[in-house]
């Protein structure tokens, strides 16, 4: 696509968007500014105008019909989360009985690894990304350390090569191989929080399975950002949260992914609760867990119904627009947001900028990460005031999120306007 610095321009990209009416079903936040630009889906997605309503149907059952609206209300409490499976199974690309909604992403991260990460004294390391979000490496860290094994030598990470931004495949592809006789896992986040990597799934997954270990994945950063076909995969587990490119609400329920290989084996050690037992029998409150197949199966406890209605809402909005069209316009609008920051590198070459972002689209999300070494976190503070929220991580990178629901090409036009300005005005020097 040829892209163009103009006003007219961006205009005329989003006047021929097919996805330009979603834009009108989300709130913007309003911060005293007349020209706000929202990049930050990466970290919590937007609320949909229909959230409200949906929330506000489950109080005036609670209202109305207290615990009897466990099965009397129009969406019937006991079995709501079925509700949410269908559009989150298309999402990522699985059978339903393989994906279930429940707890947040680091929980499900640790009962998955219940059930998947089985070491032994002789195969029990683990590959990952180094860089990956705090959160799950402090997973793997207290997982090996649960286990008995000290994390700096279960753990294996790669890196990005000396002077280089991103990992390359092959040097993943060499770490499993030089590790096959004690490698127990592969996990990787999708998409990296940082760079905005999106890695090969299916190749590492395909590695992983060769090499005789398990392969699960962080989708955080990837679930209703990048296509997924986690079942045709192969992938064995996977996790996500449902509150960044899923607009679900602040700190909402995630989801998990357990392949129908595993979910039929009933002999995997896995964490027990009643929302995970047969539900044929959950209310005899018998002793003796039975885990239903399935990703139910490892449930544990029933469903937070407002969070669930909230996600409910925007899971709709993704089964209308489906995740083809969403991907077709996010490597658009990346692109668009890619060439602006290069047009401001070319035009203050002392600024230092730089994008740490794949440059291949199919290598990458709707996110590009600027690097913005020797300004650090004064050109970000300037970015906010004027409108563009962002996200900064230290040391020196702002993170930006076009995401294809609601943002617009008009926006990467205005964030380059303003950068242009804090730029000229010599901001973070």
């Amino acid at each position: 696509m040829q892209y163009e610095s103009t006003l007219e321009f961006a205009r005329a990209q989003d006047e021929a968007d097919p996805l330009k009416s979603y834009r009108e079903r989300f709130c913007f936040p309003s911060l005293g500014t007349p020209e706000l630009v929202y990049f930050t889906g990466h970290s919590l997605g937007l609320q949909p105008k229909t959230v409200r309503a949906a929330v506000e149907l489950e109080l005036d059952e609670w209202a109305k019909y207290g615990v009897e609206g466990h099965f009397h209300s129009t969406n019937p409490w006991y079995s709501y989360h079925e509700l949410l499976t269908p559009p989150m199974a298309g999402i990522v690309g699985a059978k339903e009985s393989e994906v279930v909604c429940m707890n947040s992403l680091t929980t499900n991260l640790h009962l998955m690894f219940v059930s998947f990460y089985r070491p032994t004294k002789t195969r029990y390391k683990i590959i990952s990304e180094a860089k990956m979000f705090p959160s799950d490496r402090y997973l793997l860290e207290t997982q090996a350390r649960f286990h008995g094994f000290d994390p700096d030598d279960a753990i294996i990470e790669v890196a990005p090569r000396d002077g280089e931004s991103l990992i390359r495949e092959e040097d993943v592809l060499e770490a499993i191989d030089a590790n096959a006789g004690e490698l127990a896992l592969v996990f990787f986040g999708g998409v990296n929080y940082f760079t905005g990597q999106l890695f090969n799934m299916p190749r590492l997954t395909e590695a992983a399975h060769a090499a005789g270990a398990i392969a699960g994945f962080d989708l955080a950063h990837a679930a209703g950002n990048v296509p997924l076909a986690l079942h045709d995969w192969g992938v064995d587990f996977a996790a996500w949260c449902s509150y960044k490119y899923l607009n679900s609400s602040p700190g909402n329920v995630g989801g998990i992914f357990v392949h129908e290989n595993h979910g039929r084996n009933f002999e995997l050690p896995r964490f027990g609760g009643w929302w995970g037992h047969d539900k044929v029998t959950r209310f005899q409150m018998k002793s003796g867990f039975q885990p239903m197949e399935g990703a139910e199966g490892w449930q544990l406890s029933n469903v937070p119904i407002l969070g669930m209605s909230a996600m409910k809402a925007s899971l709709d909005i993704f089964a209308e627009a489906s995740m083809p069209a969403l991907r077709k316009k996010s490597e658009k609008l990346t692109g668009y947001l890619e060439y602006t920051v290069d047009l401001l590198a070319a035009a203050f070459p002392d600024a230092d900028i730089s994008v740490i972002t794949p440059r291949e689209p199919g290598q990458r999300g709707c996110q590009i990460s600027m690097d913005v070494a020797g300004r650090e976190r004064k050109l970000f503070d300037d970015m906010i005031a004027a409108g563009v929220i962002a996200d900064f991580r230290e040391p020196c990178i702002i993170r930006m999120a076009p995401v294809p629901f609601y943002n617009s090409f008009e926006d990467v036009f205005t964030f380059g306007k303003v950068m242009r300005n804090l730029l000229a005005q010599g901001s973070g020097k």
